[in-house]
């Protein structure tokens, strides 16, 4: 699956069981936990998802 890399906002590569998002133009490369608080801090569109994430 394909998600947007929140650091270079290149497409990054979301793995079909969500274990990891791997960029390759930036070399970002995290846990799909890691990639949700990530981004949820990063950028307060996405805060919301971080209480979702928690339950």
């Amino acid at each position: 699956m394909k998600v947007r890399c929140p650091d270079c906002k290149a497409i990054a590569e979301l793995a079909d069981d969500f274990t990891y998002v791997k960029c390759t133009k930036c070399e970002f490369d995290m846990t799909y936990g890691e990639y949700v608080k990530y981004i949820a801090y990063k950028d307060a569109r996405y805060r919301d998802i971080l209480s979702d994430y928690k339950k």
